[in-house]
């Protein structure tokens, strides 16, 4: 079932009153209904696929706890990530093994047959396989305690607001909102109905139809591009993935409000960030904090005390970023980073992509401080904003020898004065970045008036929530899947 179709809100308008109804026990009987009816959608074949990643790590968390000794405990918790690193590798990865393994064998002179399969990548499984990992981790840290409550459990994996492309919750933070339910308050309702309206907005108005644009472009053979259009093509791909997925995440945290859980926000204005550091810990929050704690600081030999999925992948928590071991583990993350996002070597490159940006700002950092100002602050910005855009094209390029081809294009001076692309997409590239900066100023200028004045801030906000409900009612329909859905 997709956010963006007018199914889904008629899902939620028969779940969110019965929830409400509902006592303890119903109630979380109801959650796993609707996370089934939710995901079933898709494919209700790869149900049991989930609920055997659930079970196990449910069994392995209270083996975990009870255990008397750490061997016992540690074996465990590496059966537990095996299995669910198996799923993802066998669904999800199979084929880019194949294919790297074939590649090596070319290479050598060998000659290897594909294997005859047909593997269907289970929606949402490098999600659910976060959330189970995350508690069994946490379980073993002795973060949290395990809970003996199996349906409890199954609602804070299976929850459908974040079931299938997040945010990446923590146990530690959802099982507790999901056994004690607030009093009903009809001002978080109407929060949470306004997030939905600006999360529907943002994707079937916005991101969708700059889909059309950086279709086009990157359609194009980069031969065809000149640097101005592999630029313009990388900055409307960076807008496009940025209102879809943050779209996603306002429907997923406007759906949570509508049941009274409260999930943290996944972005922050992350094109506003002034250095690579700062920028991860504004995009994809839950995800950036997620790879920070389970992988990046234990990984760099730092014991993790964050418990909560905030903060991001920049926070090192020593003061030594810049010794070899942290900057191995640094590369090492977020090659990862990269292949979590998609089985292809672009995305890898689009990882070691931004861990030379978080590496090289980490080195001048402490020669910049001395300069600290407003000249310096836009220069970061400016050049965090290109870098990160650049570094879109292999994430959303078809093969290496594209991305190397449009990178190669940038070097050119003379093709930063030619435009081969349509005018009408340079011109929707110069309103999202407008739009991309003016944004947060706006936003904090409402709040303030919100504030002082209230009345007066309604006054104003009134004919924009017109515009965007009537722009959203006409464009609502599941015409283009979450882009994030692919991972």
């Amino acid at each position: 079932m997709s956010f963006n179709s007018l199914t889904y809100l008629l899902f939620l308008a028969l779940l969110v009153p019965l929830y409400w109804i509902f006592p303890r026990r119903p109630r979380l009987a109801l959650i796993f209904f609707a996370g089934v009816v939710f995901y079933g959608f898709w494919r209700f074949d790869f149900l049991g696929v989930l609920f055997f990643s659930i079970t196990f790590d449910y069994f392995s968390a209270i083996i975990i706890s009870d255990a008397k000794t750490e061997r016992t405990r540690k074996s465990f918790l590496i059966a537990s990530i095996f299995v669910n690193l198996s799923l993802i590798g066998f669904f999800k990865y199979f084929y880019f093994l194949e294919d790297t393994a074939i590649g090596i064998a070319s290479i050598l002179g060998m000659k290897l047959d594909p294997v005859l399969i047909d593997i269907v990548l289970p929606i949402g499984i490098s999600f659910y396989t976060f959330h189970s990992m995350s508690y069994i981790i946490d379980v073993y840290r002795r973060h949290i305690q395990p809970t003996r409550d199996f349906m409890l459990f199954i609602d804070y994996v299976i929850f459908f607001p974040q079931l299938v492309a997040g945010p990446i919750l923590r146990a530690g933070e959802m099982l507790w909102q999901l056994t004690e339910r607030p009093p009903f308050r009809f001002e978080v309702l109407q929060a949470g109905i306004a997030r939905i309206v600006v999360g529907l907005f943002l994707k079937v108005c916005i991101a969708d139809n700059i889909a059309y644009h950086v279709n086009q472009a990157f359609a194009l053979n980069p031969s065809q591009l000149s640097a101005l259009d592999v630029l313009t093509s990388g900055f409307l791909f960076g807008f496009q993935i940025y209102f879809d997925f943050s779209a996603y995440s306002h429907i997923a945290i406007g759906s949570a409000l509508l049941l009274g859980i409260k999930f943290p926000e996944n972005f922050n204005f992350p094109y506003h960030s002034t250095s690579p550091r700062v920028f991860w810990r504004r995009w994809h929050i839950s995800l950036s904090s997620w790879i920070r704690d389970y992988v990046y600081l234990p990984l760099a030999g730092v014991k993790v005390n964050d418990r909560m999925s905030t903060g991001g992948i920049g926070i090192d928590g020593t003061g030594q970023s810049g010794h070899r071991s942290f900057l191995l583990a640094l590369f090492a993350t977020w090659a990862i980073m990269g292949l979590w996002h998609g089985a292809a070597w672009t995305f890898v490159l689009w990882g070691l992509w931004h861990a030379g940006m978080v590496a090289t700002h980490r080195f001048i950092a402490p020669y910049l401080e001395r300069f600290n100002g407003p000249v310096l602050a836009i220069a970061g910005w400016a050049t965090t904003l290109l870098f990160v855009m650049i570094g879109w094209i292999p994430f959303r390029a078809p093969s290496l020898d594209y991305t190397l081809k449009a990178w190669s294009r940038l070097l050119d001076p003379a093709g930063y004065f030619v435009l081969n692309l349509r005018e009408t997409t340079y011109i929707i590239a110069a309103i999202s970045l407008i739009g991309s900066i003016a944004a947060p100023f706006a936003y904090r200028w409402l709040e303030r008036l919100q504030e002082r004045t209230p009345r007066t801030a309604r006054i104003i906000v009134a004919p924009g929530w017109v515009v965007i409900m009537t722009a959203t009612f006409v464009y609502l329909r599941p015409l283009d899947q979450f882009i994030y859905f692919q991972f």
